[in-house]
């Protein structure tokens, strides 16, 4: 039943959600860019609820207060603590080894204002869990949102990176003067 609500509700907001990863991939890291608007959590997870995918999500803790930490939780947030940065990684990691299944959502700018440097701990947990990294994105002018691939980290995160950030490129943010690999703000 909720999958049939998420799908009529992108069907009336314009939405197409895709959704490229191979049947047999079960545990991946989704990179998920770009993330200008609270309006990209909501429809990411309206976009996985209407797939049937159940993602955790890494979120600062700050925003776990009564009663929105319920809310949070029940849409599969997880607190982290972001001066404890390394320890994320492995616990986050770890979880992997311990489950059968399991997405983790990472939005690699950290903020919703402009952050031309991401934040690699995406690429460290799907390395030390040893899981791929899925392209998840949004693209206001298209409407289109989901994940358009599987990436196999190297173990060369500056390799990696342009490879994953070439993906982005063509992506519109809601809010592109804040997003870095918008066309206007690439160096």
């Amino acid at each position: 039943m909720k999958q049939k609500i998420a799908k009529f509700i992108l069907r009336v907001l314009g939405w197409k959600v895709i959704f490229e990863v191979p049947a047999n991939t079960k545990k991946f890291v989704v990179l998920m860019a770009p993330h200008t608007s609270n309006w990209d959590f909501l429809l990411g997870w309206v976009g996985y609820m209407s797939l049937g995918v159940q993602s955790k999500y890494l979120m600062k803790k700050e925003a776990f207060v009564f009663p929105l930490n319920i809310i949070l939780k029940a849409m599969g947030a997880l607190p982290v603590d972001r001066k404890a940065s390394t320890n994320v990684v492995i616990q986050v990691g770890d979880m992997f080894q311990h489950t059968d299944s399991l997405v983790i959502t990472i939005t690699p700018e950290g903020t919703r204002s402009l952050n031309r440097n991401w934040k690699r701990g995406f690429y460290y947990i799907a390395e030390h869990a040893q899981v791929p990294i899925a392209l998840g994105f949004l693209d206001y002018k298209n409407k289109t949102g989901g994940i358009g691939g599987i990436f196999i980290p190297t173990g060369n995160y500056d390799t990696d990176l342009k490879q994953i950030e070439s993906f982005y490129y063509d992506k519109q943010a809601r809010h592109p003067e804040k997003f870095n690999l918008s066309l206007q703000n690439r160096k």
